[in-house]
Parts: structure tokens; sequence; C-alpha cells
């Protein structure tokens, strides 16, 4: 949409400028969004692995560059989660899901107050983009009325 035109120019630019802004908005919590959904993905991908290895199974430990080290499991139920904040604890195999089936859980309830955020910023948008709609109308009204003036 062309927010551009005649007379009340500066208005209609300084809503445009405003829905771009909305807009900027709203692509950076779609953005957190898709993080926190991928963090989700990562939690899902732990906990199954949680409950399907066994002590003595041998996996492939991430160094860090795309580098990996094959490391034997020497007990399952000694596993190691992040509390958040720099902390970590150690927790049995169950203890350690239900930590992580937690941490799923406030990502979900961020997941949702960040969409509530996104239905706002919408709605803000659209007000913006009817405002601008509606001055657009008056200055084509003014232009015509201008035209009909001269014409006389």
């Amino acid at each position: 949409m062309s927010l551009g035109g005649g007379g009340g120019g500066g208005q209609m630019q300084q809503v445009a400028q405003e829905i771009e802004q909305i807009e900027q908005e709203q692509e950076a919590v779609e953005e957190e969004i898709e993080g926190l959904r991928q963090e989700q993905t990562d939690i899902d991908e732990a906990i199954e692995a949680i409950e399907t290895l066994e002590s003595g199974a041998t996996v492939q430990v991430p160094l860090g560059g795309d580098a990996y080290a094959r490391a034997e499991i020497a007990d399952i139920d000694e596993i190691v989660v992040s509390l958040g904040g720099g902390y970590s604890a150690e927790r049995d195999q169950d203890g350690a899901v239900d930590s992580l089936e937690t941490k799923k859980d406030t990502i979900d309830d961020r997941i949702e107050e960040l969409e509530s955020q996104i239905g706002e910023l919408e709605s803000e948008k659209e007000q913006l983009e009817q405002q601008a709609q509606q001055m657009q109308q008056q200055q084509m009204q003014q232009m015509m009325q201008q035209e009909e003036q001269d014409d006389e």
C-alpha cells in the first residue's frame, strides 16, 4: 500500500513509519518463538535419549566445531540438567525427564505470551492501516475539491 500523497503527507509518513516499526517488532517476536520451538525440539530429543539409553551404551559427545568423541555412558541415572541462570543439578533418569518437561512447560507459557503479543501488534497495525486509508481518502477528496475550485 502506498502511503505517499499530497497534503498531510507528514502524518502519512509517520503512520507508515509506525506500521514499519510494528512489522519489525512482529518479526523479532516471531524469531524468538522460532528459537523457543527449536529449544523444545532439543528438549524432546534429550528426553527421548534419556528414556532409551542404557548404562554402558556408546554415544557421540559433541566437542564443538562439529567434532565428536565416542563415549560410554557409565550410569544413565547420573544426568546433569541445566536449571537456568548458569546452575545445573545432577538428577536420576526420572528426575531429569521431569526437569526437562517443566522447562518445556515454561517455554510453552512464554510462546503463548509471545503469540498474544503478536496478536496485539497485528491489531495495532490494522488500526494504523485503517487510519492511513482514511487519510488517503481525505487527501483524495481534498484534491478533487481543489480541482473543482480551480475549474471554476
